[in-house]
């Protein structure tokens, strides 16, 4: 433990070890890409093994430097009948950048590593596009409402084109990630929308439904997750330095409503409002689980 050391101390070490593993496994991760292009089945299926674990040891490490700076109270709760061997949908409200190391120190070797749905043109960023192709995560091809009135023809052939993407994910499990809110908590955000919720901002329905349009019959289930950090709101560089000392974590397995399954969000009008309104529901009840975690695990003074 580092915590006799001052806390700007502890966040340069922190962040040294974050870039000094990323730099040396996103290394070995580009020279296993090189076998990931070969066309031969035995040596995709350990390209993919070696990447997931890769994936897994990179998380691993960021848990040890968490654990380094900072000896955080964890309180978790509902994490009982994942399988590392089925595919997941999970979806958190979000307040802040650290979510995804929290979710990723939870999850890590439960269930498979997270991946979220990205934009096709991201493949093209430098560096993070080569690591995040490598990684298997899947790309997905969406027309603007502007170019499918120019071109209805098109309509539909985003979804079968990431349904196409996602087909790999039948004999390999996977962890598909969506923030349903869009963009972290702020109070100025929170008033901006008029946000009928006390402690979440509007749940946007389009992205998730766009993972079960595509992939819904290969998911085992939903888990819904509801985060709380009883010190308020931390910021990335209070993960560093080891100022985060309490997390609540809630995990909820859904079952996927067969009534979800291969339908089209956006063009299904019927189905788009059904959709909305489950979604409204749950995030009702994310909100009142919320308040409750206000209440148990009240701000340290």
């Amino acid at each position: 433990m580092l915590d006799f050391l001052p806390a700007p101390v502890r966040g340069v070490i922190a962040a040294l070890l974050l870039a000094l593993n990323t730099i040396l496994l996103c290394s070995f991760l580009f020279c296993v890409a090189l076998v990931k292009v070969l066309p031969f089945a035995p040596t995709q299926r350990l390209a993919r093994w070696l990447m997931s674990h890769t994936h897994e040891a990179w998380i691993s490490i960021n848990k040890g430097w968490m654990n380094l700076v900072c000896r955080t109270r964890w309180h978790l709760s509902g994490l009982q009948g994942l399988d590392y061997q089925h595919s997941y949908l999970i979806t958190s409200n979000h307040q802040s950048w650290v979510d995804i190391l929290v979710l990723q120190y939870v999850l890590n070797r439960r269930i498979q590593p997270l991946k979220f749905f990205l934009k096709q043109e991201l493949i093209w960023v430098p560096v993070i596009g080569l690591a995040w192709w490598a990684l298997g995560f899947p790309f997905m091809k969406r027309y603007s409402k502007a170019y499918l009135e120019k071109h209805p023809e098109k309509k539909g052939k985003d979804l079968e084109t990431t349904r196409k993407t996602c087909a790999k994910f039948r004999d390999n499990p996977v962890g598909i990630f969506n923030f349903v809110e869009g963009t972290r908590f702020t109070e100025g955000k929170h008033a901006q929308q008029q946000s009928s919720f006390k402690y979440l901002l509007k749940p946007k329905a389009g992205g998730i439904a766009f993972v079960l349009d595509a992939m819904g019959e290969q998911l085992e289930s939903i888990v819904n997750v509801t985060i709380h950090y009883p010190a308020g709101r931390p910021g990335f560089w209070d993960l560093l330095c080891g100022n985060v000392k309490d997390v609540v974590v809630h995990f909820e397995e859904l079952k996927i409503a067969p009534q979800f399954i291969g339908k089209n969000y956006d063009q299904d009008g019927e189905y788009r409002l059904q959709f909305q309104g489950w979604i409204n529901q749950l995030w009702q009840d994310k909100d009142a689980l919320l308040g409750q975690m206000h209440r148990e695990y009240p701000a340290k003074s």
